[in-house]
């Protein structure tokens, strides 16, 4: 991972996601210690935001509205479908807005980054087990090096998050998974630490041994 070939992405990071996700408060600060060693280093920053047009044209197949047909969350015009005042967007900052979970569905974050001349993705954001998860797997589809950071994650549940962490370590080969802190480290040249996937679908739990599987993630390979 080379500073002039890798760009942040951070998924969907805005004042809706306030609606009781474990750990949003970590992720934020996460995400601001991340977005200051990006910048400081020349690193491209995207952010993405799910936008559902108040008018209901292009929602979801049965995304949630009101009684006035208006999307229940992330409706344009609202406010809620803004960065978090905290970590948002500064000067050269590329914002994309979406429609559907995955950030590659149906935008140019596919083209903002090959014209960046991206091969590796620092990704985190919400909600891991789903627009996370989905835009993960959709820029391994499209040949990216994936390097997530799993603290910057955050959904509904543990169990949830946990899961959809493992799934993509099984299943997004060559994914490298770090916390922060680790990453941070990386960034500045310095000894560092991540997991790095071995193989194919290594990472196999049950529901009574997922905590312990997932707790192997923080060991390296």
């Amino acid at each position: 991972m080379h500073y002039r070939d890798t760009a942040l992405v951070l998924i969907d990071l805005q004042k809706e996601s306030d609606f009781g996700l474990r750990g949003l408060d970590t992720v934020v600060a996460n995400a601001g210690r991340l977005l200051h060693e990006a910048r400081a280093r020349g690193i491209p920053v995207i952010y993405t935001r799910q936008v559902n047009r108040a008018d209901g044209v292009g929602l979801s197949l049965d995304e949630p509205v009101d009684e006035h047909g208006r999307p229940q969350l992330y409706c344009s015009g609202s406010g809620d479908e803004e960065i978090i005042d905290a970590i948002a967007p500064e000067a050269g900052d590329i914002v994309i807005d979406k429609q559907r979970w995955s950030a590659f569905h149906a935008t140019n974050l596919d083209l903002t980054l090959r014209s960046l001349g991206t091969k590796h993705v620092i990704i985190g954001g919400l909600v891991t087990d789903g627009c996370l998860m989905t835009s993960v797997f959709d820029a391994y589809f499209r040949d990216y090096r994936v390097h997530l950071v799993k603290d910057l994650c955050a959904t509904s549940n543990e169990g949830a998050h946990m899961a959809a962490i493992l799934m993509m370590a099984n299943w997004v080969y060559g994914i490298e998974i770090y916390d922060t802190d680790e990453v941070v480290r990386r960034l500045r040249g310095e000894p560092s630490r991540h997991w790095r996937s071995p193989g194919v679908d290594t990472m196999q739990f049950t529901p009574e041994t997922m905590r312990q599987v997932y707790a192997g993630l923080d060991r390296p390979r």
